[in-house]
């Protein structure tokens, strides 16, 4: 590597970026298709509907990742970014589909969305001087918590299944997550940078002895059906409908920023003002692209944030190439149909690690902190109560006007809006100072200052 590179930039063997960008498409395809299923479901499509529902949010997936990851004009962070269907705006894309409105309906709503998105986002990428240390932090920490449940889940089998908890799964578990330690451990080079990987080969392969894989719908999968934009008819425009996912679409932002951040940390390349409006812009963009291609609001995945901490391989290259697996699983339905297959069971040891990565890198960042005051402790203590709410219980907000849940669904959102508005209300003043010292110094304002 070029001394002058950063890792970041790096363009690594192909074949080492592969099997890279393969660990990435296995952790996030369960979330992927996910939205799909409930969306499908909740307008009662048939199977072969469904399936195409499935093909064109994998086919979009990969297509604004790739946009995200290399850059085209004023789109994409270019950051090791992996987009995925959003699961914010699912409630209301549910209450959608029960209130009449259809898919075309739902798909009208995502395209003006993304529309929205896409000229907004300049004025939400200059909220990054709202977010010092401890916010950053406090957002990062409550990301990584509220991935817990999901890793919790996979470990079990999958919630509310019969066989959730079963001494096979534990054991499947407990071997993924002893094996990817002991590959960091031990080796180093490659084989530990596919350490997750190699942990979900040996994790699959005792699923398979164990009979928890079924292959049933591999076999029916077509090898190659084309996802053809509008498929389900040209988009209506409902005013309620736009203006329910606009304002998701916000939601959306706030925390693919706090997303943005983490990767800025753990990559070692700082997040600019420049940077997050353009990653912001491609949240829109995938939106738009989304309602085009049959599907809905797009976001950054956090789930894929911890396994680059632990892999170490930090290539936007190597994330490029996911784009590409996935906008091909999208054309291949039978490759699609074997990795479904895996069974959950699989990830949740590298879950367990990956989703920890997450939470420990806003450890890492709240130790910036000065906690001299106690000021801060209270910002960060309330921040991640508040935030650790929809979690916990989550009907607690169900009181609430509708409108609301756009917010208070999202313990993320929650945790970024009382830590800005804590952060302004007990250290405005000190940061206004600080501000005013490093002027009159000649020292350049940090991002992390209010201006």
């Amino acid at each position: 590597m070029n001394k002058t590179t950063h890792p970041v930039d790096e363009i690594l063997p192909f074949g080492r970026m592969l099997v890279v960008a393969i660990q990435h498409v296995l952790v996030m395809y369960a979330g992927a298709i996910a939205v799909p299923l409930i969306i499908g479901a909740a307008l009662k499509l048939p199977q072969d509907q469904l399936a195409f529902l499935i093909s064109s949010d994998l086919f979009a997936c990969g297509i604004v990742t790739m946009i995200q990851c290399i850059g085209v004009w004023k789109f994409g962070i270019r950051l090791p970014v992996i987009m995925g269907v959003s699961f914010a705006p699912v409630g209301p894309m549910v209450a959608m589909a029960g209130s009449g409105v259809g898919l075309p309906g739902i798909l009208g709503a995502t395209i003006a969305a993304g529309v929205f998105g896409i000229l907004v986002a300049p004025f939400l990428g200059r909220l990054l001087r709202f977010f010092p240390p401890i916010v950053t932090g406090s957002i990062i920490l409550t990301i990584g918590l509220s991935l817990f449940p999901v890793a919790i889940n996979w470990s079990g089998g999958g919630q509310g299944l019969p066989h959730f908890g079963d001494p096979k799964n534990l054991l499947i578990v407990g071997v993924v997550l002893v094996t990817i330690l002991l590959i960091n451990k031990y080796l180093t080079g490659f084989l530990a940078n596919i350490s997750v990987l190699l942990g979900m080969i040996i994790g699959f392969l005792m699923a398979l002895g164990f009979g928890f894989v079924d292959f049933s719908e591999m076999g029916q999968a077509a090898w190659f059906a084309p996802v053809r934009p509008f498929a389900f008819g040209v988009p209506t425009f409902d005013a309620a409908a736009i203006a329910a996912l606009c304002l998701v679409m916000i939601v959306i932002m706030i925390e693919s920023l706090g997303m943005f951040l983490a990767l800025g940390d753990i990559t070692g390349r700082p997040v600019t003002r420049n940077d997050a409006a353009r990653g912001l812009r491609t949240d829109g963009l995938g939106t738009l692209i989304g309602g085009c291609f049959n599907t809905f609001p797009h976001s950054s995945f956090s789930q894929n944030i911890g396994l680059i901490g632990i892999t170490g391989v930090r290539s936007r290259w190597a994330i490029a190439i996911s784009g590409g697996l996935l906008t091909s699983l999208g054309l291949l339905p039978k490759l699609s149909s074997f990795i479904a297959s895996v069974p959950v069971v699989v990830l949740g040891g590298a879950g367990l690690a990956m989703f920890g990565m997450v939470a420990a890198t806003g450890v890492k960042i709240l130790s910036k902190v000065n906690y001299e005051s106690k000021n801060n402790l209270l910002i960060v203590a309330i921040s991640l109560g508040v935030g650790a709410i929809p979690e916990v219980a989550p009907t607690f907000f169900l009181q609430l006007p509708h409108w609301t849940s756009a917010f208070t669904h999202s313990g993320i959102t929650l945790t970024a809006l009382f830590a800005i508005v804590l952060n302004a209300f007990f250290n405005r003043r000190e940061r206004i100072e600080e501000v005013e010292r490093q002027l009159a110094e000649g020292v350049p304002m940090g991002a992390g200052y209010w201006r």
